[in-house]
């Protein structure tokens, strides 16, 4: 009878082994389907963002390109005309009051100071070296880029502003191309740090508006024509898509190594 117990006991151990590897296997079959579902939907969302981000570089690149074809040209005479003929119905004191305000809004007299606190905040405060790097980054490399532009095309501003004369040259519109490249990094900003959907929906949208009304101000106090403000959209679109592109990957680059140094320094040792 004892032989038959340890039989049965060793029969009842291997049945019980067998099933907690069952057990033990589709549990991994379950785990590894789970994970490919969540690889495969990450990149289809990856893939998805990385063809539109695209397609929209390559829309305002080509964009730009044409406006800048027919600035030089000198083709443009008849759209600006015909925008500054339909704005000019809204004008009045009260409208006039509103734009001068909101044109303040793409000017260096608050885009300066709006990037220095912005830097110190996430320097100082929040502690996000990389978001203090990119904010300066961004904006010198948008103001070079505005000035080097401007020279190259030498477009004289519209003859009859509607107030006090801009100094400079027209095109591109530097409000809109910094406006661009200021609030639309703070929406790629936004995008990477707020988790709530609604409110990163509220401030991208509220921020674009934004930027197309700094661009609307510019044309209606007539010191841009309309295809000055739609070519500094295109190109700041461009140069801010060009340069997260760029400081992301050297972040990524700079938080490698600094994962790496650990490693290094316990082998030297």
């Amino acid at each position: 009878s004892q032989f038959t117990e340890l039989l049965y006991l060793n029969h009842s151990t291997k049945y019980f082994l067998s099933s907690l590897n069952l057990h033990t296997f589709f549990r991994m079959i379950r785990d590894l389907k789970n994970r490919l579902t969540k690889f495969f939907a990450e990149l289809t969302l990856f893939s998805l963002e990385v063809f539109v981000l695209l397609a929209v570089f390559i829309v305002a690149l080509v964009a730009f390109i044409f406006i800048a074809r027919m600035v030089f040209e000198g083709n443009t005479h008849q759209f600006d005309e015909k925008v500054f003929s339909l704005i000019s119905a809204y004008v009045s004191n009260i409208n006039t009051s509103i734009m001068r305000f909101i044109t303040i809004l793409g000017t260096h007299l608050f885009l300066i100071p709006a990037n220095l606190a912005l830097t110190a905040w996430f320097l100082f405060i929040k502690k996000r070296r990389w978001n203090s790097i990119k904010i300066p980054a961004v904006a010198l490399s948008s103001l070079l880029l505005m000035f080097f532009l401007k020279l190259i095309f030498h477009r004289e501003r519209p003859l009859i502003p509607l107030l006090e004369a801009a100094k400079g040259f027209s095109f591109p519109s530097g409000h809109a191309l910094m406006s661009v490249t200021f609030y639309g990094l703070l929406i790629v900003i936004a995008w990477e740090n707020i988790k709530s959907t609604w409110l990163r929906w509220s401030l991208s949208i509220g921020l674009a508006l934004l930027i197309i009304v700094i661009g609307l101000s510019r044309v209606y106090l007539r010191v841009h024509y309309a295809s000055d403000v739609v070519a500094g959209f295109c190109v700041g679109i461009v140069w801010l898509l060009l340069s997260v592109s760029i400081l992301s990957k050297l972040e990524k680059y700079g938080r490698r190594k600094i994962e790496l140094a650990p490693e290094s320094v316990d082998n030297v040792s």
